[in-house]
């Protein structure tokens, strides 16, 4: 790797004077995505501004129908929280299934939805929970927080601090792996909640994760696998890549769909 400082900030304040006062620095969380890039040589930033130790940062509230996940939760934190899987079962399955122990102990909620891979997992639940991200200077919905691949409405010093969303009436996530990485090569997230159903795929987009108006459209009159049974999906915005074609993944997200509401309904 190229040479590099390395700073641990104690605040959000603090965090943000050492990556403007830098020449070209980065925050880093878990440090899954940036720390192997750099070891490609493929960035090389002056500075790195640790936010894993911000308390700010930190914690798992939920209070009535309301759940707030702070940035630097790591991915183990979400799946093994007793009340979060019990409120929102869905979102803690997710976690558990997100890359293996070491990437699930180091990497973060907060990281992953700033570094918006196009196969991530935590975006499609986002975008289907209808969240909303805090960061230290504004609140973003969901629908506008993911703008394309690897690209987020974030400002360049901006930091997320945490997650919420209301929590819905039931909520499901399926995603078929790519088996070495454990990324989704295609991934679905429904939640049925008070105003409608959302459904969001992530790791078939050509632009990233995106909503699926035919599946929402068949859940809205009847939460249930059936009302799936013939849907199509159309292959023309999906991806291709050496994993698999447009039109492989157009079925995986009608497959996925209905093992998503299958575990939605328990």
């Amino acid at each position: 790797m190229h040479q590099t400082t390395y700073h641990r900030a104690s605040s959000l304040s603090e965090a943000v004077k050492l990556l403007n006062d830098a020449d070209d620095g980065k925050y880093v969380a878990g440090g899954q995505t940036l720390i192997p890039t750099m070891k490609q040589r493929l960035a090389a930033p002056s500075d790195l501004v640790d936010l894993r130790h911000i308390a700010d940062l930190k914690g798992i509230e939920i209070s009535g129908d309301k759940v707030k996940i702070g940035a630097a939760a790591t991915h183990a934190e979400v799946a093994e929280d007793k009340a979060l899987a019990k409120a929102c079962p869905a979102i803690s399955h997710l976690a558990t299934h997100i890359g293996d122990p070491h990437v699930r102990h180091m990497g973060t909620i907060g990281g992953s939805i700033a570094n918006n891979d196009p196969a991530a997992d935590y975006p499609a639940a986002l975008l289907a929970l209808n969240a909303t991200v805090h960061t230290n200077k504004r609140e973003i919905s969901a629908d506008d927080f993911f703008v394309d691949l690897f690209e987020t409405a974030l400002e360049d010093d901006e930091i997320i601090t945490a997650v919420s969303f209301t929590l819905p009436e039931k909520a499901g996530y399926a995603k078929f792996p790519n088996p070495a990485s454990r990324y989704a090569l295609t991934g679905v997230f429904v939640a049925k909640r008070a105003d409608g159903v959302r459904a969001a795929v992530t790791g078939a987009g050509e632009n990233g994760v995106f909503r699926a108006d035919p599946i929402e459209q068949a859940l809205a009159s009847s939460f249930d696998a059936s009302a799936l049974d013939g849907i199509t999906i159309p292959a023309d915005s999906l991806m291709t890549d050496i994993h698999a074609s447009a039109e492989y993944r157009a079925n995986l997200v009608a497959v996925m769909a209905k093992r998503a509401v299958q575990a939605a309904n328990g």
